[in-house]
C-alpha cells in the first residue's frame, strides 16, 4: 500500500522568510552523493546543517554531468564507480531527513528523472523530504514537461538564468519558485579566481521581474568571494570547492574535517 504524500509548506520558502527576517544571506552548499561512499556523504549532510548552512544541493552522479566542470565530474565518476544511483540517494534522504533542519534540494539530469518515471519520481521526493530540483538540461521552456507534478508534490523545479538569459530572464525570473540559481558567469562549473560578469546591471534585470529571492552559484569557492558576490543578491552557492574538501583525505575524519575548514572559511564571508 501507497503512503500517503503530505504536502506542507515548502521548506525553501520557510528558511528564505527566516532569512530575510534575520537580514541575513543564504550560505547553500553542494556534494556529489556517494563520493567517496555513502556514509561519508550523510555525514557531510549532517555536518553542513550543524555548521548552518542554510540549504544543501544534494548531486545525483551522472555518467555525462554536461554543465559541471572537472571536480564534479570526477566525483561524478568515483560515485557511479562505488554503486551510487537514484534509489541509494532517495535510500539515505530517507534516513537523516529528519536529522537535518535545511532544505534538501538536488542537482540532477533530466534524464535520471524519465528512466525512474516522471510521476513516481516527484511522488518518492515528496515522500522522502526533497524539496526541489535543479536539472541544467530541462531550460524553463520545457519545464511545462514536469509542471502538474511539480505543483502536485510541492517539489520545486528550480530555474537557473544566467548572464546569456538576456531576453528570457523576465520569463524565467516572473517564473521562478523558492529561489533563482543565478549563473555567475559562463561556461561550467568550478573555481575561479576572477567573474567579468556585470553583477549590478544582471541583478538589476533579475530583481525587476522576480518574486523569489536570488542565489549566485558557479565559480565561488571562498568566503571572500561569498562576501564580494552575494552584495549583488540574496546568498552563495559553493560547489566545486565543497566537493573538492570531501575528497582531500585519505579518512572519513579527515574529509569531514577538511570540510569544516572550507565552511568556516565560506561563512566568513556571509553577512
Amino acid at each position: 500500500m501507497r503512503k500517503e504524500v503530505f504536502i506542507h509548506m515548502n521548506r525553501i520558502d520557510e528558511r528564505f522568510e527566516s532569512l530575510k527576517k534575520e537580514g541575513r544571506k543564504a550560505l547553500i552548499t553542494f556534494l556529489t552523493v556517494g563520493d567517496p561512499d555513502l556514509d561519508v556523504s550523510a555525514e557531510a549532510i549532517r555536518t553542513m546543517d550543524a555548521e548552518g548552512v542554510d540549504l544543501i544541493e544534494l548531486g545525483v552522479p551522472f555518467s555525462d554531468p554536461a554543465a559541471d566542470g572537472p571536480t564534479i565530474q570526477a566525483a561524478d565518476e568515483r560515485a557511479i564507480a562505488g554503486g551510487t544511483d537514484i534509489h541509494k540517494v532517495f535510500g539515505l534522504v530517507e534516513e537523516i531527513r529528519s536529522d537535518i533542519k535545511a532544505p534538501m534540494v538536488f542537482l540532477l539530469y533530466y534524464n535520471v528523472m524519465l528512466q525512474y518515471g516522471l510521476e513516481e519520481f516527484f511522488r518518492k521526493c515528496a515522500e522522502t523530504g526533497v524539496d526541489g530540483l535543479i536539472i541544467p538540461d530541462l531550460p524553463y521552456e520545457e519545464s511545462d514537461e514536469i509542471a502538474e507534478y511539480v505543483d502536485k508534490y510541492n517539489v520545486y523545479q528550480i530555474f537557473l538564468v544566467s548572464p546569456a538569459s538576456k531576453g528570457r530572464i523576465e520569463k524565467i525570473a516572473s517564473h521562478a519558485k523558492g529561489f533563482l540559481y543565478c549563473v555567475s558567469s559562463m561556461g561550467v562549473t568550478g573555481e575561479k579566481s576572477e567573474f567579468r560578469t556585470n553583477f549590478e546591471k544582471f541583478f538589476a534585470e533579475i530583481k525587476k521581474y522576480s518574486s523569489v529571492p536570488a542565489c549566485v552559484g558557479f565559480g565561488i569557492s571562498s568566503g571572500e568571494q561569498v562576501r564580494e558576490l552575494s552584495s549583488y543578491c540574496d546568498g552563495a552557492i559553493v560547489g566545486s570547492a565543497v566537493v573538492k574538501a570531501i575528497a582531500t583525505g585519505d579518512t572519513a575524519q579527515e574529509r569531514i574535517a577538511n570540510l569544516k575548514a572550507k565552511l568556516a572559511d565560506l561563512k566568513s564571508g556571509i553577512a
